[in-house]
């Protein structure tokens, strides 16, 4: 627990936000008075016990439960950003999931101009895997010239053609992120309906039933046949927008022909001895 950040963000919020706005009176009487909610308005509008919060936003409440957590931060108003600060400073990890089960199905528009600077295929998608953007490269990569809608029902149901090794090189891989991603967002209308079409397709339902333990695909490298430049190979590369959960950044590195013969190695990592 980083008990100084803590108090910091919390205090520093709750000054922001007036009593009056949630049919609360401004306390009375002598004495310095904070602005924004006291310490007991803000128990009384989570609806816990009296000194809670007292214990939170000054550090004496050993790890707190995470639902404590998101009705404060829900309460005030936190971004995407602030929740994870709040978690890491309170708990020491990042949350569960997004504060906001609205929360990943928007990025930044600047995400547009990066993905057009990136000169081979690069796209986004959102917390369902709707497309958000892409670059004509992507567009290039399917036999349509276009780019589907949802990249996760095109990887497990309509892209099998041109998925190369569809049963063992992506299904087993990709069925696992969409049963994580469902965890986290069980109410999400999107992912429900590829789960519910992968389990009535016969060769889908097998591989996701069996399950795994593959969350994402960063530096994977699979077979694929492009729609122009034929049978290859494409390692993805992922991130993802700091305010958007569960969007993902792709940029896929397309190379034709054969596996390569020669090892990378599997990851960098900055020189130590510059900083010993």
């Amino acid at each position: 627990m980083n008990r100084r950040a803590l108090k910091l963000l919390l205090k520093d919020r709750r000054a922001l936000i007036p009593p009056e706005t949630h049919g609360l009176t401004r306390p009375t009487g002598s004495g310095r008075r904070a602005p924004g909610l006291s310490q007991l308005q803000v128990d009384q509008l989570i609806r816990r016990a009296d000194g809670t919060y007292q214990r939170l936003e000054s550090g004496s409440y050993p790890n707190p439960p995470v639902d404590l957590l998101r009705d404060i931060a829900r309460l005030f108003q936190f971004n995407e950003q602030e929740w994870i600060s709040l978690c890491r400073h309170a708990r020491g990890e990042d949350p569960p999931g997004p504060l906001y089960d609205t929360s990943g199905h928007a990025v930044p528009a600047a995400w547009s101009d990066a993905v057009n600077s990136v000169q081979g295929m690069a796209y986004v998608t959102d917390a369902s895997w709707n497309l958000i953007t892409c670059n004509e490269p992507f567009h290039g990569l399917f036999e349509s010239g276009q780019a589907p809608a949802n990249t996760m029902r095109w990887m497990l149901l309509d892209g099998r053609d041109q998925l190369t090794d569809w049963a063992t090189a992506w299904a087993p891989l990709v069925m696992p992120q969409l049963q994580v991603a469902l965890s986290q967002r069980p109410d999400d209308r999107v992912l429900r309906q590829i789960e519910a079409e992968v389990l009535a397709d016969p060769a889908a339902r097998p591989l996701y039933e069996r399950g795994g333990a593959s969350i994402h695909p960063d530096g994977d490298e699979r077979p694929i046949r492009h729609a122009v430049h034929g049978p290859g190979w494409v390692t993805m590369c992922v991130a993802q927008p700091l305010t958007a959960p569960g969007s993902r950044f792709m940029i896929l590195v397309f190379r034709p022909g054969p596996r390569r013969t020669v090892a990378r190695p599997a990851m960098l990592q900055a020189s130590r001895s510059r900083f010993s």
